[in-house]
């Protein structure tokens, strides 16, 4: 398994560990309405942001999951996952975001391509998946355009709130043709 703690882009954008340093871009990015309400606890100061970080690192020492920041020219602008290892059936689960004024900029489809790379070659996994809401047409855009072909819609799969949202389910497979480079 790679220690490699960057992963270059040919979109320019780097991925690497999330650091201590980092803790003003992860509550600048959690300080959005849309983030806080999705995030699995309040990120709402440096000390919780540390918490974030470390946590992240804790859960790739644990192999269970494996957290990037998407960097460029040096601003971690957001944050692309793989979680839910599962060795013995070869699967993760993907997830990401972006701050604001980095939406629609590539950030996204650069660090969620780079993320599925580093998956299949380093992480031997087969199978990638991912949801977004059914609301969320920019998320769609960004798996389709990754090689993330849907799958099917998850009812009423998230709730924020009194809420209840459906789920659009894609997936990736090591062998699927998909140019992303």
């Amino acid at each position: 398994m790679s220690g490699r703690g960057e992963l270059p882009t040919p979109e320019g954008i780097l991925l690497r560990r999330w650091r201590p340093p980092d803790a003003p871009a992860v509550l600048r990015a959690f300080s959005s309405p849309e983030m806080a309400r999705q995030a699995g606890r309040p990120v709402t100061t440096t000390a919780e942001a540390l918490e974030w970080i470390a946590e992240s690192e804790g859960e790739r020492a644990a192999g269970r999951a494996y957290g990037w920041a998407v960097v460029r020219e040096g601003v971690p602008l957001g944050h692309v996952a793989v979680s839910a290892v599962n060795r013995v059936h070869g699967t993760g689960w993907v997830s990401y975001w972006t701050v604001e004024e980095a939406r629609g900029r590539g950030v996204a489809l650069g660090g969620v391509r780079a993320l599925a790379r580093w998956a299949f070659d380093d992480l031997g996994l087969h199978r990638l998946e991912l949801g977004h809401r059914t609301n969320n047409p920019a998320s769609c855009a960004v798996a389709v355009r990754a090689g993330f072909a849907p799958e099917g819609i998850e009812r009423q799969k998230l709730r924020y709130g009194d809420l209840r949202y459906d789920v659009a389910r894609h997936a990736r497979l090591a062998t699927d043709d998909v140019n992303d480079g």
